[in-house]
């Protein structure tokens, strides 16, 4: 069975600012290694079988961004799909399963945003393996991460009726991100996971599906596909077409309203690097539990989370901040905060 990654590329990280913004955003930053979050999401692939070289959904300003930072690392792409405009990802997956029905015979699609964290590789590419056994029963699969914590800043999926052919449940229902006291309720129950936002289906079954459940976005993205400009790496999509075209999520648009969803746990270290506060949360924390990023000297200070590109950081008795230095912005804030930081944000 030949897997095709569908790597999606358009994500502003907003809620990274002042280092992630609109010309360079969070997937094109080292923010958690050597390597940018796009990177690591294609280095982390090595070692599965039958695997594609990787179709790439950016936005048209980033395109000579994602061909550099894929030659710096020696990946070839099987094409550069380039979004005048943001669509969401139910019309991202679309075009990139048209194109991967057309030009490649019909593979599964991987769809793995290019901005997550995942520290366990072997338990990612087992959850993998167990999913193609569910894609190859016809069924369309979700990844829901095995939580391990209160969190209202994930979606959530209901697990139901546990299924056989290999670990994995029928979608019950998606929930959106829950209130405190809901939160405690779905890690208590055991039967809900985190929203990962990672998918594995083949692509005419999407397209079927989506056909059957939003026929006006189908029409508008075949529309689209039909002027697909190929130029080597890239494929250029026609503006006024992708511009009329229905934007919506494939959780809304497929994956809650069709009978063939299935969820796969993963429990694989997942993050998605949401915010300041999740990143401090997978640093390397010393004994008072601050990271460290760059120059900084700490006296008295605790849980704080400090990166610096250039200046010296220096907090005395403080607890519990964020403290983020750019070449032209210096962010403070306190980490429960670090959610609100997007809603501040205008041009970026």
């Amino acid at each position: 069975m030949a897997i095709l990654p569908v790597i999606l590329s358009g994500g502003a990280g907003s809620r990274l600012w002042p280092l992630s913004r609109k010309a360079k955003p969070k997937q094109f930053l080292p923010l958690c290694s050597d390597k940018t979050m796009l990177q690591d999401t294609l280095g982390r692939l090595a070692g599965l079988e039958n695997v594609l070289d990787p179709l790439v959904v950016c936005n048209e300003e980033h395109r000579f961004l994602v061909a550099e930072q894929l030659r710096e690392i020696g990946v070839s792409a099987e094409k550069i799909l380039l979004e005048p405009v943001g669509r969401n990802t139910a019309p991202a997956i679309a075009l990139a399963a048209l194109y991967a029905r057309e030009k490649l015979d019909d593979p599964v699609l991987l769809v793995l945003p290019s901005d997550h964290v995942i520290a366990d590789i072997q338990s990612f590419h087992e959850a993998i393996r167990q999913a193609a056994k569910h894609v190859n029963a016809g069924k369309l699969v979700t990844f829901g991460v095995v939580p391990n914590k209160v969190e209202t800043g994930y979606g959530y999926i209901k697990s139901g009726e546990e299924l056989t052919i290999a670990p994995g449940f029928v979608v019950e229902k998606f929930v959106e991100k829950p209130d405190l006291l809901t939160a405690r309720k779905y890690l208590a129950s055991g039967d809900y996971y985190w929203n990962s936002g990672m998918f594995m289906l083949r692509s005419s079954q999407y397209l079927d599906e989506l056909t059957h459940y939003r026929l006006d976005m189908f029409v508008a993205c075949s529309d689209v596909y039909s002027k697909l400009a190929l130029d080597g790496d890239f494929g250029m999509l026609p503006t006024e077409l992708f511009m009329a075209c229905p934007s919506d999520s494939i959780d809304y648009a497929v994956m809650e309203k069709t009978s063939m969803s299935v969820v796969v746990p993963l429990d694989a270290g997942w993050n998605d690097v949401g915010s300041w506060a999740a990143l401090a949360g997978i640093g390397k924390s010393d004994a008072d539990g601050n990271v460290v990023n760059g120059e900084a000297l700490l006296h008295e200070a605790k849980n704080c989370y400090v990166r610096s590109d250039g200046r010296k950081i220096v907090l005395v008795g403080v607890s519990d901040l964020v403290v983020v230095e750019s070449d032209d912005v210096v962010l403070v804030m306190d980490r429960k905060h670090s959610q609100e930081i997007k809603g501040l944000i205008r041009d970026n």
